[in-house]
């Protein structure tokens, strides 16, 4: 009685495996996208809610309102060491980051991989409102 082979089946099934893992990475990689211009309303924020503001200038300078002096550059290891020390205090704290308009996007990303890394889970992004016809 003869029998299938089934060694040529699985040798194809494996090369198109092997075929289809290396090929499935690169269709996600390399996308262009063009972000949305669109105008969104403000998040309302109860007046009792506080918040701690971090902004970044276009030199990529960091600063933190703390209610003191924020008028002095500091570094992320300072922030995140700040940011640390309050969030400690107020778990439920938003922290918002107020970028400049001409920051790099990766350092805006570093900066909430930092505030991530010290347990801050509710960051928002200040920007300035624009009416519909401003576009």
């Amino acid at each position: 009685m003869s029998d299938i082979n089934m060694v040529p089946f699985i040798d194809i099934m494996m090369v198109l495996l092997v075929a289809f893992m290396v090929s499935a990475p690169m269709l996600t990689q390399g996308v262009k996208v063009d972000l949305p211009k669109v105008v969104s309303k403000p998040i309302p924020i109860s007046d009792n809610q506080e918040n701690l503001i971090i902004s970044i200038k276009a030199d990529g300078n960091y600063f933190i309102d703390l209610g003191k002096k924020h008028d002095q550059a500091a570094s992320l290891k300072i922030i995140q060491e700040k940011v640390s020390k309050v969030v400690a205090s107020q778990p439920d704290l938003q922290v918002l980051i107020k970028g400049d308009k001409n920051v790099v996007y990766g350092v805006v990303i570093e900066l909430m991989a930092h505030l991530q890394g010290v347990g801050v889970e509710n960051v928002g992004l200040i920007t300035n409102p624009t009416a519909l016809n401003e576009k």
